[in-house]
């Protein structure tokens, strides 16, 4: 959903749908018989079908296009990263999409663009396209969230433990915006809020921040992160239930463009916080995504005790750079205001019944799957 810093949206790519089935071909060896655009925050994706027998992978006929916007273009190993990333969770069983090769065999390419752009050459991938619908579409019940927690803990282990590749090293992302490490980097974007409420509770969050979490880093897990794990970068379809009691099951993760290396905590601070989105029970959501993080990762004391300035972290990343951006490029304002709907009033909520009780029923509710499992 994100980039490496809060401008990056100006940066996007413009092609049209012409030029997109022009580059379908000419990288990729395939005709373009359906197309049309996907939304994005700063890349530009096209959701393609391929004509003739022209399947690729698995035979499959149908593929994502994904343009990378022009300033993440400019760091082909970071890129690469993702996307051996992405191949490797694939071959691990993960429901991970995988690139088509290019007419060169390789795993992308750099192309310029027309419309005026001047030089600019975007990073081109085809990936395969991956069933089912965005969490945020469907009102998810206890069971997805137990199982997003799961497959968060499960990911991020996988690739810590597993993924070896000369680019991972592109993943320490230092001043990487949407790292959570990064929250008093917001200082520089809350101008954005204007004064009132809300801006106070944002220089709450990243005060508290500076004074509780930083200071507490060293002491936590490091790992690899997606980064991302958000509600419309999660896929799912219904697997069996009934209509009224549907079964949901993950079918596809998208969008690794903000992984970097970070800590175990960050991941599941971050799924509990895009989950809470679109929830109808919004301040319980935590302690089943965090049930089934722990059910692969247990964290350790002085994680669980960073997790509500970390979901509070992400609510300010996501609010405050979304209304920074929108401001440089308002006519892609309502995408990227689609967290600020239902977050701030999230987030002023957390506030209001305070991190002690928050905690308490986020951990009362993961301690009764433990204590369901034990038994």
């Amino acid at each position: 959903m994100s980039s490496g810093n809060a401008c990056q949206a100006l940066t996007k790519p413009a092609f049209g749908e012409k030029e997109a089935c022009e580059v379908v071909d000419s990288v990729f060896g395939f005709k373009v018989s359906w197309i049309r655009p996907l939304p994005s925050y700063d890349d530009q994706n096209f959701h393609v079908r391929v004509s003739g027998d022209a399947g690729g992978p698995g035979g499959a006929p149908e593929y994502v296009l994904k343009i990378t916007n022009w300033a993440d273009s400019q760091e082909p190993e970071l890129i690469e990263a993702q996307t051996r990333a992405m191949m490797f969770l694939s071959a691990e069983g993960f429901p991970s999409a995988t690139p088509c090769p290019t007419r060169q065999d390789g795993i992308m390419s750099l192309v310029p663009a027309g419309n005026g752009s001047g030089n600019k050459k975007y990073m081109v991938r085809l990936l395969t396209y991956l069933p089912g619908v965005p969490v945020a579409k469907i009102a998810a019940n206890t069971q997805i969230l137990y199982d997003i927690g799961k497959l968060a803990a499960s990911l991020d282990k996988a690739l810590s433990e597993k993924f070896h590749h000369p680019s991972v090293k592109s993943l320490h992302r230092g001043q990487f915006i949407w790292n959570l490490a990064n929250v008093p980097l917001l200082d520089q974007y809350i101008y954005a809020l204007g004064q009132n409420k809300y801006r106070e509770v944002v220089e709450q969050v990243i005060q508290q921040f500076k004074e509780k979490v930083i200071p507490k880093l060293t002491s936590f897990r490091a790992c690899i992160n997606h980064g991302d794990l958000n509600d419309h970068n999660i896929l799912v379809d219904s697997s069996s239930g009934s209509p009224e009691a549907p079964q949901y099951r993950v079918s596809g993760i998208l969008d690794f463009s903000d992984m970097s290396y970070g800590y175990y905590v960050f991941e599941v601070a971050i799924a509990i916080m895009y989950m809470m989105v679109e929830s109808a029970d919004p301040l319980r959501v935590g302690g089943h995504v965090l049930a089934g993080f722990e059910s692969v990762l247990p964290l350790t004391a002085e994680e669980r005790a960073a997790l509500f300035l970390l979901v509070s972290g992400r609510f300010s990343q996501s609010l405050v750079i979304a209304a920074h951006t929108a401001l440089l490029y308002p006519e892609n304002r309502e995408y990227l205001m689609i967290t600020a709907k239902s977050g701030w009033k999230h987030l002023m909520k957390m506030f209001e019944v305070g991190q002690e009780a928050m905690e308490q029923l986020w951990f009362e509710t993961a301690r009764a799957y433990a204590d369901r499992g034990a038994a």
